[in-house]
């Protein structure tokens, strides 16, 4: 049976912001503002950082998504206050720290994607490995009509899945995305029918779940930064990492099970 761990920022009046749930190599992390969007506040941004950095040893992969009919709509501008330069650095490098727990922590997390994936949203999307969007998701980045610029880091991640002309576009005229543009774009690597989104997701996630922890460490941490490495040096960092996972125990026990006909082959669906 799954269980719900309570964090201990959750006995706080913001105790509904953020509901995480364990079943067996799977945790469910799901952004519980519904009334609002699943707009980030401060607090909210760090229950994630702390339910990232918190993750039970059992947990392999993580299922990343949004309550009511959005994933997510950004920053709450609701709780924004005036700020000086330094402050606002600060805050910043506060969603930086919290969204580099999803893209650089201990196991792949994959994203839901539905309704509004905006602003923050999208930065946080934008850290996760794999995402499967709904066919009504939709994209943007309103911070260019509001007189701000992105502050999650999205303006190092995003323009890796779209491109930096298609971001200059989104936040100089507020173009949206629809879900078949995002997934033409490489926003998303499935694209699925309303509804369908967590199911699809949980299923990766319960097969990423069963990868040498090693091997699914390299492709997080090793792959990114070796394609922004040169060539050569990237071809001798992956060298080093193709041979320390050939190393590792789990995997000589995976090599040994396919030799002997006990593992199973490549096939189409």
């Amino acid at each position: 049976m799954p269980t719900t761990v309570m964090d201990q920022a959750r006995t706080t009046p913001q105790a509904d912001l953020l509901s995480v749930v364990h079943d067996q190599s799977v945790t469910h992390i799901r952004l519980h503002r519904p009334a609002k969007r699943n707009a980030l506040s401060d607090t909210l941004i760090e229950l994630l950082r702390r339910a990232f950095t918190e993750l039970p040893e059992t947990t392999k992969a993580v299922v990343l998504s949004g309550e009511g009919d959005h994933f997510c709509a950004g920053l709450d501008l609701g709780e924004m206050s005036e700020r000086d330069v330094a402050g606002g650095i600060v805050h910043s490098r506060t969603w930086h720290a919290a969204f580099e727990q999803v893209q650089f922590g201990r196991v792949p997390v994959i994203a839901v994607l539905h309704g509004a994936v905006v602003g923050g949203g999208l930065e946080l999307a934008s850290a996760a490995h794999i995402r499967v969007a709904e066919e009504t998701a939709f994209y943007a980045l309103p911070e260019g009509q509001r007189g701000l610029f992105v502050g999650g880091g999205g303006s190092a991640r995003i323009p890796r899945l779209v491109g930096v002309p298609c971001m200059t576009d989104m936040m100089l005229t507020g173009r949206v995305l629809t879900a078949d543009e995002g997934q033409q774009l490489g926003i998303s690597q499935y694209l699925v029918p309303q509804g369908l989104g967590l199911r699809t997701a949980l299923e990766l996630a319960r097969k990423v779940a069963t990868n040498a922890p090693l091997s699914n460490f390299a492709v997080m941490h090793a792959l990114p930064r070796i394609a922004d490495m040169s060539q050569s040096d990237g071809l001798l960092v992956e060298s080093l990492m193709s041979a320390i996972a050939q190393g590792d125990d789990a995997a000589k026990g995976r090599m040994r099970a396919f030799l002997d006909g006990r593992a199973g082959k490549v096939r189409t669906a």
